[in-house]
Parts: C-alpha cells; sequence; structure tokens
C-alpha cells in the first residue's frame, strides 16, 4: 500500500509561485500514474492534472500553461510547480495515486 505525504503549500500573493511535492512510500512508486487534485472551500474536488508513468501529463484547462506536474521516480517524489497564481487557486492540494489513496493534503492561500 503506498503512502503519500504533501508539502510545500504556504500563503503566497496573486502571480507568485510555490511548488508542492507529493513523497511516497511504502510501494514502488514508478508503478503509479500520480494524481493532484484540489478542493476549494465550499466546493467540489477538482483533478488539477495528472502525470503518468511515463512521464506524460495531462492539465486541468484551469491550470494549463501556469502548473507543471513532473516526478522524480528515484527520489518515489512528484512535483506540482505552480506559477502565476490566482486567488482562485486557494486550496487544500492532495496528490493520489488512484482511488481512495491519498496524502493528508498541503493547503495554498493565494491573497489579491
Amino acid at each position: 500500500q503506498v503512502r503519500l505525504v504533501e508539502s510545500g503549500g504556504g500563503l503566497v500573493q496573486a502571480g507568485g509561485s510555490l511548488s508542492l511535492s507529493c513523497a511516497a512510500s511504502g510501494s514502488t512508486f514508478s508503478f503509479y500514474a500520480i494524481e493532484w487534485y484540489r478542493r476549494a472551500p465550499a466546493k467540489q474536488r477538482e483533478l488539477v492534472g495528472t502525470i503518468n508513468v511515463s512521464g506524460s501529463t495531462h492539465y486541468a484547462d484551469s491550470v494549463k500553461g501556469r502548473f507543471t506536474i513532473s516526478r522524480d521516480n528515484a527520489k518515489s517524489m512528484a512535483y506540482l510547480q505552480m506559477n502565476s497564481l490566482k486567488p482562485e487557486d486557494t486550496a487544500v492540494y492532495y496528490c493520489s495515486t488512484g482511488p481512495g489513496v491519498w496524502g493528508q493534503g498541503t493547503r495554498v492561500t493565494v491573497s489579491s
């Protein structure tokens, strides 16, 4: 069973950048596609983007061109680089390897 721990959240001004990390343990990281989700206050969970085992990425339209997902299989890490942040990016961000497998999340707050 893989275990995930997100980190890197914080408070940033609009237009700024943050880099989130997702540390995996307990299983072979390279076997898994990684999904990044976010849940904003009073909103449903939203899929931000994914990276498959080959490194191919897919992004939600709301973050395309601003966010970049990457992975380092040797370190069992995935990353979410967020640039040009907007107040509407404020949310708790989670990484996942599939249904029911989540970290505890890391909070991102973007001030206007």
